[in-house]
């Protein structure tokens, strides 16, 4: 898809701190009303950078076969024996 680049569409923050993306800026990002967004500081701290929330992966079992709970329990039966 081509980059889209908009000069001269301003538009007014709103009481409550919103503000309307343009439909082709949504078009391109692929983001409709429900999906959520990140807000970032670029890195010159001057411009707000808005990001589609992709599927982030669970962090679910990523902790598996380390022996943590083994540890843990361990630890336990220590502090209980002093």
């Amino acid at each position: 898809m081509p980059l889209v680049i908009l000069f001269g569409m301003t538009h007014r923050i709103g009481p409550k701190g919103q503000v309307v993306i343009p439909k082709e800026i949504r078009d391109q990002l692929g983001v409709r009303p429900g999906d959520e967004v990140d807000f970032a500081l670029d890195e010159s701290g001057d411009a707000v950078r808005v990001e589609p929330v992709r599927e982030r992966p669970t962090l679910r079992g990523s902790l598996a076969g380390l022996g943590l709970v083994a540890e843990l329990e361990a630890d336990h039966r220590a502090e209980v024996r002093r």
